[in-house]
Parts: structure tokens; C-alpha cells; sequence
């Protein structure tokens, strides 16, 4: 028999037999219990013992007084086992206890006696023989404490802690119980896989299944060990476990209630990949499918208010559609799926405005209330319902007069609500903010006093009810700006405008509301800061910005950056706006900090995890080190979601992204607890930016609705402002359209015949755009001729041609007046810290190294060939680069999308000539053309080539941004400088293959013209050669394929 009592078999070797084995260890085996062949280690020990007191051996197993007392209270035991009689388990507990009072404290049997008593003990709890549990559970509880990890019965002791915990659970229904028996499981499975006998007698219905099913009927804990105590039971329950959906489940609920108080993305993802394996293992025709839908489709909507990703509103829906499908006029729970389906429609149409959405969501919603009749427990809930839906119906189409019924019933059924919703209903604060909602818009229509004080009330109420942190404030503080700004429309008392600008600042700095709802508040606070000239407008574009950079951190790849900024479509020209509010308050310094972090956000979101670090491997090279490893490890997880299309492994992606993105950030707060870099990362000062004008001014055009005008960064002292009176925003988009139909005209003109558009239109630009500029940097500047600028456009001014700035005019002396880049020598730059960031990578030498790329011959259906001129090309580059400047060429059938890259990658200097195509609707897809596949602008953000220097991309509108997004600046030669060009030559528009040839020439020509070998090549040279370049071909290349050319960078 087995230490605990458990008869499993009887000895069938003689005493012979087992003497037999000698000093060696054997295993004695036993008949299968419950599936399972138990087996011991034995070794056969010969004992003598001796009459005279001198040789007895003291503590003889035959003759000690422990083991006889034990050997009878098993013998008893396993009688009462067998035949139920009290008496043998009274004969049992008693010599149980005899060698209990035998074995003090310290005595080395201690545990093994205490174990035999609480068993004998338990059998009897069992059988309903014996009553105190209690004691049972003390005895079990000291025995462990006797038999810590590693010793050989720790196991057992675990096991027979859990069944005493679980009868006391079945008895008195303490949740304490079987807590702790929870967390005993926890620790015993893993010494037990499966297989052994422990894991079968662990797995019984009495065992971990009851455990698992008692903790099921916890209420929620959102605590970290009540969430912890829920992945526990997850682990008991491997895939194909009968009870894994339930366990799935209500670790799903945990998890939202936690993300109800502190909306953490991490808890949302989580939420929705348990739900999405939880539906999974209910599919169609399962009994309880729509509820696992329905709880999958909630999560989707709380992701959506989150993130605004509207794929997770759409597929939200389209759950909730399934669900009450699979609820007919009858079923149970179709009150609840009418419900959903309507919020969640609700919501669509506050974002798309279909009236189709919301005429449905009234429809649904009267549905669900008329199966919610007087009485019900929910009929609160879908009063409030229904009137957000007749509510969001009025507040959308409000010009029509019939909908003021609407607007009132709203008003009616959230009264209604909050008379039935009890005081403590944790939805209670929601009815008073949204009834403070409807008064309000009541209130902008009747201008009747006491809605308006009624609406402010309410509001105030609601906040009163919720902690600090609760996410729901949010809604309380915008309705209270709503309330103050209506009411200070109407009574104009200062006050009041003062208060809405506190709930403004209070709502959009909310920080458990997710970012779109802050980003939108934020953005009326601008708009609202601005018609007042209030001074608070600059604190709300700094928000904004702030707001917008930690939404687009939340999405786990680069193309679903974009189109999150796009969905903000209506605040492209902030950027330009926070500028001139700046200019307008006389603080330049903060005008090009404001420009600076409002332009090419996405590009400052990717190039934080390709940051230089040299100057923190210096002062901490074990924290650089960590930061590079999880800036690795983030940005492998950002490339690998851009290529998912199923939604469970785009979930799985996000939440690693999130789980090493939470790494990431720790690592960078370390790091700017450093003196020397408490601004690692953030958005630069004017000091910092200064830097980009260490070789020549930067020149940034500001234009919006306001004023144009461009502010001068100079090599030293304070920035410049440069008002351009003459501009306004309007004539700079009809430039813009002007110069696009003069260019697409000038390709199919003859090259002898005059541009006179184009002429008309650049002097336009000199005119009006650069000589006011020019004379500053003469007169006030005094800068040389021929030094370099740097030209930084934003918004309007992106898609115009302003190096080529012209005055086509002759003197009196009959000397032609000079043109902008007679002047000076200019290059562009996407941002400041763009050309900051390729200096600061150039500080050591590389061994130079050119590489030409062409590609004539794309595959079949992706353009037509132009084989000829692209060899030709590249053999006049060829011959043009100094012999020892270890050259090479990549073309024809070698010129694949991978073979491209490769170049790139190991060669610091590169030629690009191809066919090459700007989406103007999803710039990510841009491409160059190569021979089997697009070689995308995705494709070089990706790779990571600082010792790259420069690169001459001879190919088609290859340094043209997008029409969303235009201060994004996301083009091609962007791309290229942002993976490590420090240099680049682009283009602005089509390529004439026959002519650009001639440039090609000139460029490289003026390159290397004082090179004699490979050792000085200079990628700062470039500007100049092209400068030099378009001045050679004048009387060759008509001008539209002069000026196409463009440099970026050093």
C-alpha cells in the first residue's frame, strides 16, 4: 500500500526473490489504477537484530513503536475503505495520532505522520463520516511546509492540500479555498505531465475541473492576481479541454474590466485574441455561437473607439449581424444583439454620416425596446440606447426641420432612463452626460435658459461619480465644453469662454481616452482657440501634435501610419497653421520647433528605431545596447504586420508589436535619465535644428489661410521672417495646378519651342516667393554668391518648382538678370532633422564604392522597355566614375527586385536608372520597376545602409510626395535618404530618357571634375554638380528637363 492508505495491490515476490537483487535497486510494478501502472524503487536491506541489550539496534524497523502504530492505522484505514465501518476509521485515526504524538517538532517523520492522519482524516470528510474540515486542512497545510520544492513527496503534499482546500470549498463556499487551490494546481501540473498517476487523480472531476469550475464563479477581480488567478485556469485548460471557451472567456472579461479603468492597448488586444479563439472553438451551429460573436464584436467596437481602425467597426458589425441572425424573433437574448448591432451602427454613422446606418440603429433600437417592456432590467439600457441613436440622427442632419421630434424623444427616453437607472448603476454617469448632450443641442436651437443649466449640472454630476482615471471623464469634460461654449455664444459672458477652454485642455489630456475622440477634441479646441485669438491656441497645436505622434505609435505598421494621418484629413495644413499662429505671437524659435513636429511625423515615428547612438555607447554602452536590440525588435515587428491579411495573426502581430513597444519605451525613459540626454528622441528645440543651417541657410515656407511667408534659419543668430504679401493660399494652389498643366504640355511640345508658360510661371515664382527671400539673405545676411541653401516647402509650396525660380528678364546693360540658382546652390530637404540626421552620420570615412542599377526590360505588363537608353546610360556613367572607386553594374536579368536591393545595400554610392512610378494615393507603393518585381519605397525604408552616401535616381517622379498627406513628404528619394543616403538626386516629374542623358553627362562630369581616383569622392559635391550641370545643357535640354532635376540632403 501507498504511504497515504490507497490499497493498489499485493506483494506477489517471496522474501527470497527480493534478497535476490542484493545492494542493487529493482522496480516493483502494480496493476493499472485509473489508466495509470504505478511502480516503486525498492531495495531489499538485510537487518539483524540482537537479544542482548548491547547489540539491539535502537530503532529497528521491526520492533520501533512508530511503525507498528503506523502499520495498524493503514490496516484500519484500509478496512474502512473497504467496507465503510466507522469504527476502523476511529481505530485508524487513533494510531495515526499516536505516532503523531511520537514525532515532535524536528523529528524527521513528522511530515509523513502528519500526512497519514489528515488523510485518514479526509477519507472520512469524504464519506461524511467526520466533520472538522478545518483541522484536516491545518494538518495538510504543516506536512508541506515540512516538504518544500525539490523534496520527493512535495508533489504529494501539493496534491493532498488542494483536495482538503476543495472539500472545505464544497462545504463552506469560502472563494479563499479555492483560490489558493488555484494556485497549488499551478505548481503541481508541471512536476506531473501527463502520464503519471498524480496528473490522472489531479484531473478527476473533483480535482482541477472543480477548481476550475469554482473560480469561474468569482465575480471579477481586475486586480493583477485576480487577472493572474484567471490565466491560471487558462493553463489548466489546454486546447481541446471542454472547459477552455469558458475559461477563455472570463479571462476576457477581467481583462476589459481592466481596460475599462486605464485603457491600455495591450489589454484590448489581448482581449480580442481570447475571443477570437474562444469563437473559434464554437463554430457555426454550436448552441452559444452568437454569444461568443457578440463578445468579439464588443471588443472590436472598444479597439475601434481606441484606435479608429475602421476595419475592427466593420467587422464588429458584420459579428453582430451574424449573432442576431442566429437569434430569430423568439430567441432569448435577440433584445441584446438588436442592441449591439444598433451601437455599433451608431458609431459608423458618427464617422461615415450614412443615413442608412442610422435609420436602421432607430429601428433596431425600438425593436430591442419593445421586447424590454416596463419592468424589465434593461429597458434603462435601451432607453439611453435609442436615444443616443435619435440623438446622433438630429445632431448629424439637424437642417431639417422634422427632425426636432427626433431630438425631443431623444431628450423623453434618456429622462426615462435615468428614472428607472439606480443611484449606484455603473452606466448611471453615461445617461447624465448624454441627456446633458441632447439639452445642449436643444439649448443652440431655443436658446431656452434652463436646458443650458440643466445640460452644465448634469455634466458635473457625472464627473462626480467617477475616480480620476476612469475613462469615461473624458465625455463628462467635453460636455461641459460643449455647455460653456454654447452658453457663451448666446450670453457672452468671458467666463464661460474660459471655462470651455479648461474643459478643452482637461478633455484632450484625458489619458485613458483613446486618441482619435482626444485628437478631435483637440482639434476644435485649435479651431475654436483661433476665431477668438486666444492665447491658449499654441498650448492646443503642441497637444495636437503630441496627440497625433502617440496615435500613429499605436499602429504596428508603416502603411497603416498613413492612413491614420489621412483619416485626420480635415487638419492637414496644422502643421503650417501652428507655425503662423507662432509667427503671429512673434516666437520664430517656436514657429520652426511647431513646422518642424507637425511635418513628417511618420518618417520621425521610423527613424527613432534607427536613431545614431554613438554618443550614448560612449557614456552607456549596456544601455545603447538595449535600446538598439528592442529598436530592432519593434521594427521587425512593424515590417512583419505589413504584410498580414488574416485578422487573428494581425491581432497576434499588434500585440507583440505592443508587447516589445512597451520595452522599447521603458528603455528610452532610462535613457533620459541621463543629464547629458534628457531629450533623447523628443521633438527638437530650436537648438537642435539650428544645426541643419551649419553649411547655409534653410529656408521653411509657411503658407495658410492666414499669411504666406518663409522664415530663414541662419548659419548664426535668430531666425529670419520673410512676410510674402503678394501670396495667398489660393494663388498657390492655382500655381501649383498651373505648373502641372504647363509641364504635362511641354512634354509633347517640340524641344525647340519656347516654354512660355513655364516662363510665365517661374518668374511668378521669383516675383512674388524668392526675391523677397533673395534680398534677405544679400542684404541682411549678407551671404555670399554661390554659397549653399536649403529649401524646406510645406503644404502648397511642396509641389512647386521654387529652385527653378526665374526673373527672364534682361538689364539695362543688356546683361541678363540673374535667376535664383545664378545665385546660390540649392538643394531641398523633407525637414530640418532630416538633414541633421544625414550629418550626423556622415562623422566617419567609408571606402567608396559605385554601383549602377538599370533595368530596360521589367517583366511582361509592367511598362514598355526602354532597353537602349538605360544601357546607354549606364555605360556613360560608368565611364564617368574614376576607375578606382570599385564600380560595378547591375542590370538586365540581374536587376530583380532582390539583386537591387542587395546593391543598395552594399554599395555606398548608386545610380538608378529604370522606369519608376509615384502613387499619388498610397506612396508607400511607389516603386521602381525591376525585372521581376516593384522594388517599393516600403522595400528601402526597410533596410538600414548608414554607411550609404549618394544616390542619383534617374527615373520618373522620384521626389514627389502624396496628395493626403503632403507634408509627410513621402516620396522615393525621401526613402533613400531616410535608410542612409546622405545625397540625392531626384526628379519632380516624367523623365525624357533621350535628353536626360545629357544631364547624366554634365552631372558627373562637374562630380568628379577634380578627381583623379575613387579616394575623393565627395557626396556634398552633388548640389553643385547638378547646379554646374543644368547650366552646361542650356542649349541641349528643353527647360521643363533642366529644372525636373532636384537635389536632397548634404
Amino acid at each position: 500500500m501507498l504511504g497515504s492508505g490507497e490499497v493498489i495491490g499485493k506483494l506477489q515476490k517471496s522474501w527470497d526473490e527480493l534478497l535476490d537483487h542484493g545492494d542493487e535497486s529493482f522496480v516493483l510494478s502494480f496493476p493499472s489504477v485509473g489508466g495509470v501502472h504505478p511502480s516503486l524503487m525498492l531495495k531489499a536491506v538485510v537487518v539483524h537484530t540482537f537479544d542482548n541489550k548491547d547489540g539491539a539496534l535502537s530503532d529497528s524497523p521491526v520492533d520501533c513503536k512508530i511503525t507498528r502504530d503506523t502499520d495498524a492505522g493503514h490496516a484500519g484505514l484500509a478496512k474502512y475503505l473497504t467496507c465503510k465501518k466507522v469504527s476502523h476509521l476511529n481505530d485508524a485515526v487513533q494510531h495515526f495520532q499516536l505516532v503523531l504524538d511520537q514525532c515532535p517538532v524536528g523529528h524527521p517523520d513528522r511530515a509523513a505522520a502528519l500526512t497519514n492522519l489528515a488523510y485518514a482524516h479526509l477519507q472520512g470528510h469524504i464519506y461524511k463520516d467526520l466533520g472538522d474540515i478545518d483541522t484536516t486542512t491545518s494538518l495538510f497545510r504543516e506536512a508541506l511546509a515540512l516538504r518544500p520544492q525539490r523534496h520527493p513527496d512535495h508533489p504529494l503534499s501539493l496534491y493532498n492540500l488542494t483536495k482538503a482546500l476543495t472539500l472545505r470549498h464544497n462545504k463552506k463556499n469560502t472563494a479563499a479555498d479555492i483560490r489558493e487551490a488555484a494556485k497549488l494546481f499551478h505548481g503541481l501540473l508541471p512536476l506531473y505531465p501527463e502520464g503519471t498517476y498524480l496528473r490522472s487523480i489531479a484531473a478527476e472531476a473533483n480535482g482541477i475541473d472543480y477548481v476550475i469550475g469554482g473560480c469561474n464563479k468569482f465575480p471579477i477581480d481586475v486586480s493583477d492576481e485576480g487577472i493572474h488567478l484567471r490565466r491560471v485556469i487558462l493553463g489548466f485548460c489546454p486546447l481541446g479541454h471542454q472547459l477552455r471557451p469558458n475559461a477563455l472567456h472570463w479571462l476576457s472579461q477581467a481583462v476589459e474590466a481592466r481596460f475599462q479603468q486605464c485603457s491600455s492597448i495591450d489589454d484590448i488586444n489581448e482581449i480580442i485574441q481570447l475571443r477570437r479563439e474562444a469563437m473559434s472553438l464554437h463554430p457555426e451551429g454550436h448552441l452559444h455561437r452568437g454569444s461568443y460573436l457578440n463578445n468579439l464584436a464588443l471588443s472590436l467596437v472598444l479597439r475601434f473607439n481606441y484606435q479608429g481602425k475602421p476595419d475592427d467597426l466593420n467587422e464588429a458589425i458584420l459579428l453582430h449581424e451574424e449573432a442576431l441572425h442566429l437569434r430569430p424573433v423568439g430567441h432569448k437574448s435577440r433584445d441584446f444583439s438588436l442592441d449591439n448591432l444598433g451601437g455599433a451602427l451608431i458609431t459608423r454613422f458618427n464617422k461615415r454620416g450614412d443615413d442608412d446606418d442610422i435609420t436602421r440603429a432607430v429601428s433596431l433600437h425600438r425593436e430591442a425596446l419593445s421586447l424590454r417592456p416596463y419592468g424589465h432590467p434593461h429597458r434603462d439600457t435601451t432607453l439611453s440606447n435609442l436615444a443616443a441613436a435619435l440623438n446622433a440622427k438630429y445632431y448629424k442632419l439637424h437642417v431639417r426641420e422634422d427632425l426636432n421630434e427626433d431630438l425631443n424623444e431623444a431628450i423623453d427616453k434618456y429622462r426615462e432612463s435615468l428614472r428607472i437607472k439606480r443611484h449606484d448603476h455603473t452606466e448611471r454617469h453615461r445617461t447624465l452626460h448624454n441627456l446633458s448632450s441632447a439639452l445642449c443641442s436643444r439649448f443652440k436651437q431655443t436658446e431656452e435658459h434652463r436646458d443650458i443649466e440643466e445640460a452644465i449640472n448634469l455634466c458635473q454630476e457625472s464627473l462626480e461619480a467617477l475616480p480620476s482615471l476612469h475613462p469615461d471623464r473624458y465625455f463628462g469634460y467635453m460636455g461641459l465644453q460643449v455647455a460653456y461654449s454654447s452658453r457663451y455664444r448666446v450670453q457672452l459672458d468671458p467666463l464661460d469662454f474660459l471655462l470651455a477652454v479648461d474643459n478643452f485642455r482637461l478633455a484632450s489630456r484625458h489619458p485613458t481616452q483613446g486618441f482619435p475622440e482626444r485628437i478631435i477634441q483637440v482639434y476644435n479646441w485649435i479651431v475654436t482657440a483661433e476665431r477668438h485669438s486666444h492665447g491658449s491656441a499654441l498650448e492646443a497645436y503642441v497637444t495636437f501634435f503630441e496627440l497625433l505622434d502617440g496615435h500613429l505609435a499605436t499602429r504596428s505598421s508603416i502603411i497603416s501610419r498613413r492612413e491614420a494621418a489621412a483619416a485626420f484629413h480635415y487638419a492637414r495644413s496644422l502643421p503650417v497653421d501652428a507655425a503662423a499662429c507662432a509667427i503671429r505671437h512673434d516666437n520664430l524659435r517656436r514657429a520652426v520647433e511647431l513646422v518642424e513636429q507637425g511635418r513628417g511625423q511618420q518618417w520621425s515615428l521610423a527613424s527613432r528605431l534607427k536613431t545614431p547612438v554613438e554618443d550614448l555607447e560612449s557614456a552607456n554602452p549596456g544601455l545603447a545596447h538595449n535600446y538598439l536590440e528592442l529598436s530592432r525588435r519593434v521594427s521587425d515587428a512593424v515590417q512583419s504586420s505589413a504584410a498580414i491579411t488574416d485578422r487573428a495573426a494581425a491581432d497576434r502581430a499588434a500585440t507583440e508589436y505592443w508587447r516589445f513597444k512597451k520595452q522599447w519605451d521603458a528603455a528610452v525613459a532610462e535613457i533620459r535619465n541621463l543629464q547629458a540626454f534628457s531629450r533623447f528622441l523628443l521633438p527638437p528645440l530650436y537648438e537642435d535644428l539650428r544645426a541643419a543651417a551649419r553649411k547655409g541657410p534653410v529656408i521653411i515656407f509657411v503658407a495658410n489661410t492666414y499669411s504666406c511667408s518663409a522664415i530663414i534659419v541662419p548659419m548664426s543668430g535668430e531666425p529670419r521672417l520673410v512676410p510674402l504679401p503678394s501670396v495667398v493660399l489660393v494663388d498657390l494652389n492655382n500655381l501649383k495646378n498651373r505648373f502641372a498643366r504647363a509641364i504635362r504640355d511641354a512634354s509633347i511640345m517640340d524641344p525647340l519651342v519656347p516654354r512660355n508658360d513655364l516662363i510665365v510661371l517661374l518668374r511668378t515664382v521669383w516675383d512674388e516667393i524668392m526675391l523677397p527671400i533673395v534680398n534677405v539673405l544679400q542684404q541682411d545676411l549678407k551671404l555670399k554668391s554661390h554659397s549653399r541653401i536649403w529649401l524646406c516647402p510645406t503644404a502648397a509650396f511642396t509641389s512647386i518648382p521654387l529652385h527653378a525660380a526665374h526673373p527672364f528678364r534682361t538689364n539695362r546693360n543688356r546683361s541678363k538678370e540673374p535667376c535664383l540658382e545664378d545665385l546660390y546652390i540649392c538643394s531641398y530637404t523633407p525637414t530640418l532633422s532630416a538633414l541633421v540626421r544625414s550629418r550626423q552620420m556622415m562623422k566617419k570615412p567609408v571606402t567608396p564604392s559605385f554601383v549602377t542599377i538599370g533595368q530596360g526590360r521589367p517583366g511582361a505588363g509592367k511598362c514598355t522597355t526602354l532597353s537602349v537608353a538605360i544601357d546607354s546610360e549606364l555605360e556613360l556613367v560608368h565611364e564617368l566614375v574614376p576607375a578606382t572607386a570599385n564600380r560595378g553594374t547591375v542590370s538586365g536579368d540581374a536587376a530583380t527586385r532582390a539583386g537591387a536591393l542587395k546593391a543598395l545595400e552594399e554599395n555606398t554610392w548608386v545610380h538608378l536608372a529604370c522606369h519608376a512610378k509615384q502613387d499619388p494615393t498610397q506612396p508607400y507603393n511607389s516603386h521602381f520597376t525591376m525585372r521581376d518585381r516593384h522594388l517599393t519605397l516600403l522595400d528601402i525604408m526597410e533596410k538600414r545602409v548608414p554607411d550609404a552616401e549618394f544616390a542619383f535616381l534617374s527615373a520618373c517622379h522620384t521626389a514627389v510626395g502624396d496628395e493626403e498627406t503632403p507634408d509627410e513628404v513621402i516620396h522615393l528619394a525621401a526613402a533613400l535618404q531616410f535608410s542612409g543616403f546622405k545625397s540625392v538626386v531626384g526628379t519632380l516629374w516624367e523623365v525624357d530618357d533621350a535628353v536626360a542623358k545629357h544631364v547624366v553627362k554634365a552631372f558627373y562630369e562637374n562630380m568628379f571634375k577634380y578627381s583623379t581616383d575613387g579616394s575623393v569622392m565627395d557626396c556634398t559635391k552633388a548640389a553643385w554638380a547638378l547646379n554646374r550641370a543644368t547650366h552646361v545643357v542650356k542649349t541641349k535640354v528643353p527647360l521643363e528637363q533642366r529644372i525636373v532635376f532636384i537635389h536632397i540632403g548634404v
